[in-house]
């Protein structure tokens, strides 16, 4: 919606003037999904676009399915549908809608136009129907059935209705211009006979409108005064305005077309995505590598982050290709402002505090977050053996290292200085624990001695923590453009976009998180508990993003 820093687009100008001219009393609009997929990412762009402008303007919006193809449909995309609405923030207006619900009107129009000798019954089969439309730059040429008589075509349309006709057989088409320019208006196909259930409507029909002829029509049902698409519909515009003035609808709905998002290092097309899913290159339709909003969900992007990420790339009629990186920065910007930060030890390294007693345990505080007041402190069990990261300690290092160096101090986040005094390792020389020495006098201050610690890292109670499995996810793409010019977009499927951490250790107070709760692994990055468990029954916390963008240095080369 448009703010006083930001200025209006086109499509929020366009409804002011409809409005203040009186051309319309109340904003209706419409998000109208194939239920033959899950949302993806360029949804939710169209998602609050529609509902936002009804929001805006006083109106109402309407959830739509538009399912006139049984053959790719399913009752539980409907379903997948439903819910990544209502997880985005927006409620439709009334009940939700289907194109099957005005299967019977959308028949009864047919036979109209039949009787108007405005639509015929074709024979030619698809292969002959596409010669027959010509090209680009030549015209197409009159089907040899195209002047059959109202009665002849009207029976043979009963015929397909009920059956008596194999698929393939004929279809029924719109007679408008077989030499127009714009090669959709061209006798487009209006019903074709497909002889399959239907999810919604069972048996009832074995005819099928196009998406052409019904569209403008359950606009025009449903009193849409502004029915807003992507510009890939700009040239069906024509035959969207046909069929409204050529049927004796109840409403005039208008279209009005704006650019699609295209994001890089994505493949939004759910041909594609559903590849991706058969194949089994992703494990599933909301798996967290998916732009669909599922797998977003999953991942613990936030509904906010996506509706100000679709706030920020604007609303435009020209196409253009947006950097992944302007997400990722709307989904760190909203985690870090709004994620509960904890710790997690994901390849952890066993220390002893040599000076701490056995048995002991004290609770520690930490903020919930080091600027949010309102959310909860959280309680650290502190005792003699703990857990940091392997990659937090050195026998020597330099003076650029900022953690754990043997003779040397380090703090613990929340808690004591501790000094590295004994490196304990295995038959192999491997590091299997460090014994340090803890100073409990550095509880919120510095050392007596003066010597302050370099730097600060994350640790877990040994005794006391929640034993999880990570998953840290990446871009599923390594190429910002992997389906570009007709190439194999599975080539460019980046092979480092899962790693799984098995025997990771998290501060016990993350047992009680919540799915797509999001929370700050303090050093490691955003991180939410997945709705599944893991290979051993455990918790699994998905990565959502870094902390930092570590795809710049690849995207600035």
């Amino acid at each position: 919606m448009a703010s006083e820093s930001k200025p209006a687009h086109f499509l929020q100008n366009l409804i002011r003037d409809d409005l203040a001219a009186g051309r319309i009393s109340r904003l209706e609009t419409r998000f109208p999904p194939e239920p033959n997929g899950y949302l993806h990412i360029g949804h939710a762009k169209s998602i609050c676009l529609n509902f936002g402008l009804a929001q805006e303007f006083g109106g109402s919006c309407n959830l739509r399915f538009d399912d006139t193809n049984p053959a790719k449909e399913e009752g539980e995309y409907v379903e997948a549908i439903k819910r990544d609405v209502s997880w985005l923030g927006f409620q439709w207006a009334g009940q939700v809608k289907y194109t099957s619900d005005y299967f019977d009107q959308l028949y009864q129009w047919a036979l109209y136009l039949i009787r108007e000798g405005r639509a015929y019954v074709c024979h030619l089969s698809p292969e002959d129907a596409r010669h027959y439309r010509g090209t680009l730059t030549e015209p197409g040429t009159d089907s040899p059935y195209r002047d059959r008589g109202v009665a002849e075509n009207l029976e043979l349309f009963e015929q397909m209705k009920n059956g008596l006709i194999e698929e393939g057989g004929c279809s029924l088409r719109a007679k408008i211009d077989m030499a127009a320019p714009n090669i959709n208006l061209r006798d487009p196909v209006i019903y074709r006979i497909k002889k399959m259930a239907h999810h919604q409507t069972g048996d009832k029909w074995c005819i099928y409108p196009s998406y052409d002829f019904a569209h403008g029509q359950s606009d025009a049902i449903e009193g849409i005064t502004h029915s807003i698409c992507t510009l890939e519909f700009e040239d069906h515009k024509p035959l969207y305005d046909w069929f409204i003035e050529h049927l004796p609808v109840p409403s005039r709905p208008h279209q009005y077309e704006f650019a699609r998002l295209n994001l890089s290092y994505t493949v939004v097309s759910k041909r594609k995505l559903k590849q991706l899913v058969d194949e089994g290159h992703v494990d599933g339709w909301d798996d967290p590598r998916m732009p669909t909003l599922s797998g977003m969900r999953r991942r613990g992007v936030t509904p906010a982050a996506i509706r100000n990420f679709c706030d920020m790339i604007g609303v435009t009629r020209s196409d253009s290709v947006v950097d992944v990186s302007m997400l990722e920065y709307a989904i760190r910007d909203d985690l870090d402002k709004n994620a509960p930060r904890a710790m997690c030890v994901m390849q952890p390294l066993k220390v002893t505090l040599t000076n701490y007693p056995e048995g002991q345990m004290e609770q520690l505080t930490a903020p919930g977050h080091p600027a949010r007041e309102d959310l909860p402190v959280r309680q650290l069990p502190f005792t003699r053996t703990l857990y940091i990261e392997r990659e937090d300690f050195r026998e020597q290092a330099n003076k650029k290292y900022k953690r754990l160096v043997l003779g040397k101090k380090v703090r613990l986040r929340n808690a004591y200085v501790i000094q590295a005094d004994e490196v304990m390792v295995n038959s192999a020389g491997e590091i299997q624990e460090i014994h340090c020495s803890v100073d409990l006098d550095t509880l919120g201050r510095d050392p007596a001695d003066g010597i302050k610690p370099k730097g600060v890292i994350h640790w877990v109670s040994a005794e006391k923590n929640l034993d999880c499995e990570v998953r840290l996810y990446d871009r599923l793409f390594n190429q910002p453009a992997p389906d570009a010019g007709g190439r194999d977009f599975l080539q460019h499927v980046n092979p480092d976009s899962l790693q799984l951490l098995r025997g990771c250790k998290a501060e016990i107070g993350l047992a009680d998180a919540m799915p797509e709760q999001p929370y700050q692994f303090e050093r490691n990055g955003y991180f939410c508990r997945d709705n599944r468990v893991g290979t051993a029954g455990e918790p699994v916390f998905n990565r959502t993003i870094g902390l930092r963008d570590s795809w710049a240095k690849e995207r600035d080369k």
